[in-house]
């Protein structure tokens, strides 16, 4: 069961300066968009949540998953799956051992991982792509593979900059479909980040506008 993702008062501000605040619940299945242009802190208000916070920056309030507090806690033990505007594949491992570098360790035995694999390729509609390199794919391809790495992973959310802006216009709706599906699917707050109105439309959750 996922929890909702809470953003309890965070305000982050650069050198005394304010930039951006939330103070927003998200709910389990819900995708809510932060809308602005370049250099009001988008990007930096996830990396606050992820628990990679630049120190230049400095960040009050609470994220929370739940009741539980995430704000202290370690990036490993957040647990928030990202997703960026590249896919960020390893570019030394085939595409399987992308996804099952995702797997959690309480996952044992060769047989079952090598299945979680193949479960995961075939349900984005990359059945057989196990031994690939990534090099190889296309654009949208390497798109499913970071998102079901990401999805492998159990996150509590999905935190998504921009991930839909290097694609073109027909791939962009496409993923976006289909990020927004497993999402759902999987009842994961989502938390994006755009400037692109299109994206906001497509996710059909609550909308803030810094523009």
């Amino acid at each position: 069961m996922t929890e909702a993702l809470i953003f309890d008062k965070v305000e982050i501000t650069l050198a005394g300066r304010d930039l951006i605040s939330l103070d927003r619940s998200i709910e389990p299945g819900e995708v809510l968009t932060v809308m602005g242009p370049s250099g009001i802190g988008k990007s930096t208000l996830l990396a606050h949540a992820a628990g990679f916070l630049d120190p230049v920056f400095a960040a009050r309030g609470r994220v929370l998953s739940g009741t539980t507090d995430l704000t202290g806690l370690p990036p490993h033990q957040r647990r928030l799956g990202l997703l960026f505007q590249d896919p960020l594949l390893f570019p030394h491992m085939s595409v399987g051992e992308n996804i099952a570098f995702a797997l959690p360790p309480e996952l044992h035995g060769r047989t079952r991982r090598r299945q979680a694999v193949a479960t995961a390729l075939a349900d984005v509609e990359l059945a057989g792509f196990e031994t690939r390199h990534p090099a190889t794919l296309s654009g949208g391809q390497k798109a499913r593979v970071a998102l079901m790495r990401v999805l492998e992973a159990q996150p509590r959310a999905l935190l998504l900059d921009e991930p839909f802006s290097r694609l073109d216009a027909a791939l962009r709706d496409q993923i976006r479909q289909l990020v927004f599906a497993k999402a759902r699917e999987r009842g994961l707050p989502v938390l994006l980040v755009t400037h692109d109105r299109a994206d906001a439309e497509a996710a059909g959750g609550p909308v803030v506008d810094y523009g």
